[in-house]
């Protein structure tokens, strides 16, 4: 996946959330503001090219100084929004790096 062309999706708000994302958000207390804001800032940290849902990708990005991972993916030619959280221990040392425990 291209961080370009999800941005230009978001932008043209050309995006769904599942139903997990949803709920992990609210369970996070994340805003949709705070989840485009760091789309539209946000870098891919890792690819995931043969998902079984299909190409998807986790992004970190920075939303009022709160990092938050976003995974997401293709739906036709709209982006879908998987998941949403914000990386802590034990699965993650820093928003970066994850900790080898329960990684993907």
């Amino acid at each position: 996946m291209n961080i370009d062309e999800i941005r230009d999706k978001v932008l043209k708000n050309e995006y769904d959330y599942t139903l997990h994302a949803e709920i992990e958000r609210k369970a996070e207390s994340l805003t949709f503001y705070q989840i485009e804001a760091a789309i539209l800032e946000g870098e891919i940290l890792e690819q995931y090219p043969d998902d079984g849902r299909g190409k998807s990708c986790l992004l970190l990005g920075f939303s009022e100084n709160i990092p938050i991972h976003v995974v997401c993916g293709w739906r036709g030619m709209r982006i879908v929004v998987v998941t949403v959280y914000i990386p802590k221990p034990p699965k993650f040392v820093d928003p970066w790096t994850r900790s080898g425990k329960n990684g993907r």
